[in-house]
């Protein structure tokens, strides 16, 4: 009978509250909105041929893209003692601990995934492999750990060997 591999150690808790969030990802954003917003108000404000109206809608176009672009950089799930709260990119939603059974980050998966308690999944922005891949490994684990130890306990009798084990299916480098 074979035996199942051995579940990797989860990482201390963090002291709470504990925020997870994409820091490279934001600081690019951020920067690039600003570079983006920065340029186009001064091109309006360089080109002579331009009228007060068409100047206008070239800030505007600009704020409209920085906008944009703060929107992006605004995921993060933040966990405390109560709870978790996912920020994404227009919603925000506030979980209980009880509530997440299982925190998922499969190989190819853009960013965490938790199953809930309803039967559904919940996206979590906050924790994306894409830049930094290590760190949102670290965090997913973190996470998980977090969600077994304060959570009703659901997820802790998944198969340890199967894609739900959190953060250790995370394909090529």
């Amino acid at each position: 009978m074979p035996v199942p591999a051995p579940r990797p150690e989860l990482p201390a808790l963090p002291a709470l509250p504990v925020t997870f969030r994409p820091n490279g990802t934001r600081a690019v954003l951020l920067s690039v909105g600003t570079v983006m917003l920065v340029v186009i108000t001064a091109m309006s404000l360089l080109l002579e041929k331009l009228n007060a109206g068409e100047r206008v809608s070239f800030v505007f176009v600009g704020l409209l893209f920085f906008g944009v672009l703060v929107l992006l950089s605004r995921p993060k799930v933040v966990a405390d003692d109560t709870g978790v709260t996912v920020v994404n990119l227009t919603r925000t939603r506030r979980l209980e601990w009880a509530e997440i059974v299982r925190v998922n980050l499969r190989v190819g998966d853009a960013w965490v995934f938790l199953d809930l308690s309803d039967g559904t999944s919940l996206p979590a922005l906050g924790i994306q492999p894409g830049v930094a891949k290590q760190k949102a490994v670290r965090d997913a684990r973190t996470l998980r750990a977090l969600a077994e130890s304060r959570g009703t306990g659901a997820g802790k009798a998944a198969d340890t060997d199967s894609a739900t084990d959190t953060a250790t299916d995370t394909g090529p480098a």
